[in-house]
């Protein structure tokens, strides 16, 4: 199974969906805004969502599931990356509930070979998260410099394949 992408195999204009799709719950929800200690009542106090919001029940903090689409797009995009250069822009389309099921895709946008290093390149992309009826709800861009496969297949020294490491033999 691919896991990434070199930069010959990023192609302007393909589409990659991102597969599975991932039901958020609330326990999600919560867990992720007390780790980050965003304590907005709008996403942890179900009373406080239902008499003082738009929407009348808890709405998802949009930073989880901006990492919950950049998660999935790792194996299709980022997977063989030698750096995340930026997130050019962020926007949150619509609201995310409790029991709904956030899918993803992106598409390649540009690419270039860096300026200063042969063995490498800048992809830049969009992904978009949709909720199961096709809403979208999260849209981003980023940067992201992955290797070139020559060089990558260069630097295997013995034949040994740095993402797929051997393991020990069983004594």
């Amino acid at each position: 199974m691919q896991f990434g992408r070199y930069y010959e195999e990023f192609e302007v204009g393909a589409v990659y969906r991102h597969w599975p799709g991932k039901t958020v719950t609330e326990y999600d929800d919560h867990l992720f805004c007390l780790l980050t200690m965003n304590h907005h009542p709008l996403h942890l106090d179900a009373h406080y969502a239902e008499s003082a919001s738009q929407f009348k029940r808890n709405v998802v903090v949009g930073n989880y599931i901006y990492s919950l689409l950049l998660g999935m797009s790792v194996p299709d995009v980022s997977g063989k990356a030698i750096a995340n250069l930026e997130i050019e822009s962020l926007r949150h389309v619509a609201p995310t509930f409790h029991g709904d099921t956030i899918y993803g895709e992106t598409t390649v946008l540009d690419k270039r070979e860096s300026a200063s290093k042969p063995d490498r390149g800048v992809v830049a992309v969009e992904t978009r998260g949709y909720n199961q009826d096709g809403t979208m709800v999260c849209v981003f861009r980023r940067k992201v410099m992955v290797p070139k496969q020559e060089y990558a297949a260069a630097a295997v020294p013995d034949g040994v394949d740095p993402e797929r490491p051997s393991f020990p033999e069983p004594r």
